[in-house]
């Protein structure tokens, strides 16, 4: 894919007039991918977002990692459940106003009790501008929680790294789903453009 198919969530944004974190401001993004290397996660399954911009350029620029982009995220929850049968472990990127899209396919994660880690950009918190945001954005970590999906958050860049490693050693050794949440003072707030 090209970097014009990876940056297209940013690209989105900006034809709507609206600035945000580019591509260059999430260091933590290593991290992130660090963790997904050394947990040996070789799929990641995402709906195109600015927030996981540079996280899906390391992905795509991984020979060991097969990114898959999405229509919607609940086929995300179908991939990595797909993905752990024939072997392999997967992630799902998506930002917290996809999370309602997930619900009841989350039950496969209760029933079948597959590996499921998903790291979610937050919308909806510090600064957002678009109401539209906000009650999926105040509701992501309850709706997770109802599917007995473990909720961990970043708010600081020194966080994701730990909180990522947390979320890992507890989906892949203990078997127990689990979202990270990264902030949206972590990643900035989106501003309409002038």
């Amino acid at each position: 894919m090209t970097r014009r198919g990876v940056l297209a969530a940013g690209a989105h944004d900006a034809a709507r007039g609206i600035s945000s974190p580019s591509t260059g401001q999430q260091p933590w993004a290593a991290d992130i991918h660090a963790v997904l290397k050394k947990h040996d996660v070789r799929l990641a399954a995402y709906v195109p977002d600015a927030g996981h911009a540079e996280l899906i350029r390391l992905a795509h620029a991984d020979a060991a990692m097969t990114p898959v982009l999405l229509t919607t995220e609940e086929e995300g929850v179908a991939l990595l459940a797909g993905a752990w049968l024939g072997g392999t472990r997967g992630v799902l990127l998506m930002q917290s106003s996809g999370v309602g899209n997930c619900v009841n396919m989350l039950s496969l994660t209760r029933t079948c009790r597959f590996p499921f880690l998903t790291i979610v950009t937050m919308r909806g918190e510090w600064g957002e501008f678009n109401p539209w945001q906000v009650p999926m954005g105040a509701t992501t970590p309850a709706a997770f929680s109802l599917m007995d999906v473990r909720v961990l958050r970043a708010d600081t860049p020194t966080q994701v790294r730990e909180t990522m490693e947390a979320a890992a050693t507890m989906v892949y050794g203990a078997a127990t789903p689990a979202a990270v949440l990264l902030s949206q003072r972590l990643l900035g707030a989106k501003v309409f453009v002038k």
